[in-house]
């Protein structure tokens, strides 16, 4: 277990690493060099746009993906996935500026910002199921934590490398090249996760479906059509945490830093530090997911991403190091309360034949409606001068829409479930 489990991680915070290292660079250095026509704000607007695309990728990855994961297996889609991702963020790294080549710099960005959802839409489904579907019933949610620690490790390692590059480059050097050294790095860390990941097996589960011939020839028709509520309900749950997560580490970056006037360096450090609390308490919430049900964990995080996203707003606003810190601190620990048991709790809502669909589609379609769409919500509710209220109402309204989805779905723990749940069956 320990093998798999830390074989996943590796990989997972690789792809992750290149999933976030371009929402750090469009808070900071894409709008004026690839949409340099238009005001600092739109510029930044549009930037967040092509940041959207990646989501909007990412349920279209997880039902190509998926239907991989299901009908040949979880361990190709996690070579093939990580693969697509590190190629298109390298890609990333190269496409000259706006001033070079005109109007096909933001386009290429798209095309391959969109590659690197497509890549990412498949890894978080094989990642955890290769642990969940080899760990003990009563430990599930605790090794199946350990992936969702690679999100975390993952921006770290990003913005890391970019805090590094900020504090030792000229304002120039940055912009000249210096933010594009994380994406380029990005194929050395894709090479060495292939090589680990080759040498993984395949999950007893899928073996022992294909042995009796039950693998799903459409798993994703058979989802739509069998379990369209519960893949809904799963969305709309999970959506609370991606706005929050994205609340944090993209849009309060451009925030400071373009309205506030702070260093970007400062808000890399209090934005990495709150990060880095998220995926040391991950497996401590996914015990107490083992110990108290999933769904329980769930409800709370909504609860407590609900009541403190107006205190987020006005830490926020003072500028100030340690009041942000604050704020961003215990946001985490409100998102991360679902995250960490969340790499179970979907997985066990559906049978195993459509598990990898169902659960993968799911987790994606909550990043766009979540991380897709909040960054630019944000952007448009904070123009005004005074404290960007708007922002704290419309995480808070998202955060009671995931508490009601949350609240119509069933507890999946081993030791709670009795039967058949809702219109999957648990694990």
């Amino acid at each position: 277990m320990l093998r798999l489990a830390t074989a996943s991680l590796a990989g997972t915070a690789i792809e992750f690493y290149d999933f976030f290292v371009y929402g750090t660079a469009a808070a900071l250095v894409l709008g004026p060099l690839y949409f340099p026509t238009v005001s600092p704000p739109l510029g930044t607007f549009a930037a967040f746009g092509t940041f959207g695309v990646g989501f909007l990728a990412r349920p279209i990855g997880a039902v190509l993906f998926g239907h991989i994961g299901d009908r040949r297996g979880r361990r190709p889609v996690l070579i093939m996935s990580l693969l697509l991702t590190g190629l298109a963020t390298v890609a990333v790294g190269l496409v000259p500026a706006y001033g070079s080549i005109g109007a096909a710099a933001p386009c290429l960005l798209l095309v391959l910002r969109f590659a690197q959802g497509l890549g990412l839409g498949g890894e978080w489904g094989g990642a955890v199921l290769l642990t969940a579907e080899h760990a003990p019933s009563r430990r599930r949610a605790l090794w199946s934590s350990v992936p969702q620690i690679g999100p975390p490790l993952g921006f770290l390692l990003a913005n890391g490398i970019t805090l590094t590059l900020s504090a030792t480059l000229t304002d120039g050097q940055f912009l000249s090249w210096g933010w594009r050294v994380p994406f380029w790095f990005a194929g050395v860390l894709a090479v060495g996760g292939v090589l680990l990941r080759t040498r993984l097996s395949e999950t007893p589960e899928f073996r022992a479906l294909a042995g009796r011939g039950e693998v799903a020839s459409l798993p994703f028709a058979d989802v739509v059509r069998g379990h369209w509520r519960l893949l809904l309900l799963t969305a709309g749950g999970l959506s609370v945490a991606y706005a929050a997560y994205y609340t944090v580490t993209t849009w309060s970056l451009a925030y400071a830093t373009e309205r506030l006037g702070v260093d970007r360096t400062v808000m890399l450090g209090c934005i990495m530090a709150a990060v880095a609390v998220s995926g040391a308490v991950t497996p401590l919430f996914a015990f107490l997911g083992d110990r108290w049900g999933r769904r329980p964990m769930c409800l709370a995080g909504c609860v407590a991403v609900a009541l403190w996203m107006v205190p987020l707003v006005a830490l926020l606003h003072t500028g100030r190091p340690a009041w942000m810190l604050l704020g961003f601190v215990v946001a985490t620990l409100a998102f991360t309360t679902m995250f960490a048991v969340i790499a179970a709790y979907l997985p066990e809502l559906y049978e195993p034949r459509l598990r990898c669909t169902g659960a993968t589609v799911g987790y994606n379609l909550a990043g766009v409606l979540g991380g897709a769409v909040t960054p630019l919500v944000a952007t448009a509710a904070s123009r005004g001068s005074d404290p960007p209220w708007g922002v704290a109402v419309y995480l808070t309204a998202v955060a009671l829409l995931s508490l009601g989805c949350f609240a119509l779905l069933p507890e999946t723990r081993p030791s709670a479930a009795t039967g058949p749940v809702a219109e999957g069956a648990p694990a």
